[in-house]
């Protein structure tokens, strides 16, 4: 299990009584606080670093334990446990209505290689008190229940892809930081890669899907706001970007005289700035990678490779932002004799999240005396593929600083214990005809 002990018991914030501060609904239903405190410590002690932090990478043996962990508590509150074809930990419980599709929810536990202890974790252990909660009560909701923990979501979401059947070939053949592939570890978690297409999923098999995550931002942090309603996860778009110019004697070719590929190529940055920042709407525009040729002191550049990538909510505010600074690029090429080109590699399409869906985690929140905004996803996640199947939800809580993937990230836990009671109010009011 790791580091285990002294160091642990400083991470999470201690909450003294488990009604402290609570608002409880009128069928008196909430999260133990101490007991998804414990639980919240507990799972940090499974592949835990001497930095504080985690490195408990998909397909790893602090995975596999970690998963073995949570297995074991879902199987107590009454779900039956199942490692599907793509290694996701599925837990499923009965509803009283067996016309009924399930109601999905849940994260994941894997992180990133020297990772922090809120990212993924809230929502997995946010999920198991959700079921604890329903099991202590003797609820028996109408609909059957999955709590899912995918697998390898740091590494590309492998398990929420393949419920869609967007994991390639290829892909299986990928080292990922455990030193197996992600074949390799596919069967390691119980899995079988060779049979990935029969783990899709149809859409409409699904009632609903709801995950509760931190923000990873630092929005409702330095607002002290308490809950997130994430209106939807971005879509991006990447490019790479060549701009060419002339390659030349930097002592002896005049200022009026040069095509200077670099400084098209930083006119090119301000502009995208500009136009991501001057344009009404949620865009983002950020140039990441930038590679001058020849790159020698004494040399124009003739040369410079980019990387252009944008995100919004809809992919059309991606397209419209493209082609603004498209033209402005062109307009930067027509006054410095450079040529730009754009050859787009990647693309994640945009997952909005249900309206509806939207009301009753605000409605949550208002009743439960927590504040919260409308806010979108900047990160993707796991109920960006489930957008494919289902009407999807997601609740954010926190993040203080906004740092995240990081052994400093951290989120209060009486934060995570109002994201998890929001998370429960919102699965029962699915569960009550919400949806229609």
């Amino acid at each position: 299990m790791g580091l285990a002990g002294t160091w642990v018991a400083g991470l999470f914030p201690r909450i003294l009584a488990a009604d402290e501060g609570r608002t409880r609904m009128p069928q008196g239903l909430a999260a133990d606080a101490r007991r998804l405190d414990e639980r919240m410590r507990t799972l940090a002690t499974f592949g835990a670093n001497e930095a504080g932090g985690i490195d408990r990478v998909a397909f790893s043996d602090a995975n596999i334990e970690a998963l073995d962990w949570c297995a074991g508590h879902l199987r107590d509150a009454g779900f039956s446990i199942e490692r599907d074809l793509v290694g996701n930990l599925v837990a499923r419980k009965t509803g009283s209505d067996a016309s009924l599709d399930p109601i999905m929810f849940g994260s994941h536990i894997d992180s990133v290689p020297g990772g922090g202890n809120y990212d993924g974790q809230v929502g997995s252990m946010g999920a198991m008190e959700v079921a604890a909660v329903l099991a202590d009560a003797g609820h028996t909701t109408r609909h059957p229940l999955e709590v899912v923990y995918f697998t390898n979501e740091e590494g590309g979401k492998t398990g929420s892809r393949a419920l869609v059947g967007e994991v390639e070939p290829f892909e299986l053949e990928i080292e990922t930081a455990s030193g197996y592939t992600i074949g390799e570890g596919l069967r390691r978690l119980g899995g079988d890669p060779d049979r990935l297409s029969e783990a899709q999923r149809a859409p409409g098999t699904l009632a609903a899907f709801l995950e509760l995550h931190i923000e990873q931002g630092a929005v409702l942090d330095a607002d002290n706001l308490d809950i997130g309603v994430v209106e939807g996860i971005v879509g991006i778009m990447r490019w790479n970007v060549v701009v060419d110019g002339m390659t030349n004697h930097a002592g002896t070719t005049p200022m009026d005289r040069r095509q200077d590929a670099m400084v098209g190529a930083a006119r090119f940055v301000t502009a995208a700035h500009r136009v991501a920042r001057d344009t009404p709407g949620r865009q983002v525009a950020t140039v990441g990678r930038l590679q001058a040729e020849p790159g020698a002191p004494n040399v124009i550049p003739g040369r410079v490779r980019m990387t252009l990538e944008i995100r919004d909510l809809s992919m059309e505010g991606i397209e419209r932002t493209f082609e603004m600074i498209q033209a402005r690029a062109n307009d930067i090429g027509e006054a410095t004799g450079v040529t730009f080109s754009f050859d787009r590699f990647y693309t994640s399409r945009a997952a909005p999240t249900d309206m509806a869906i939207r009301d009753m985690v605000e409605r949550s929140a208002r009743e439960r005396g927590l504040s919260s905004m409308r806010m979108p996803s900047g990160a993707g996640h796991d109920a960006q593929s489930i957008a494919l199947l289902c009407p999807v939800g997601m609740i954010f809580v926190p993040s203080l600083g906004g740092i995240s993937h990081a052994p400093e990230e951290r989120t209060e836990s009486a934060d995570i214990v109002n994201g998890t009671n929001v998370l429960l109010d919102t699965l029962l009011a699915i569960d009550d005809g919400g949806l229609g």
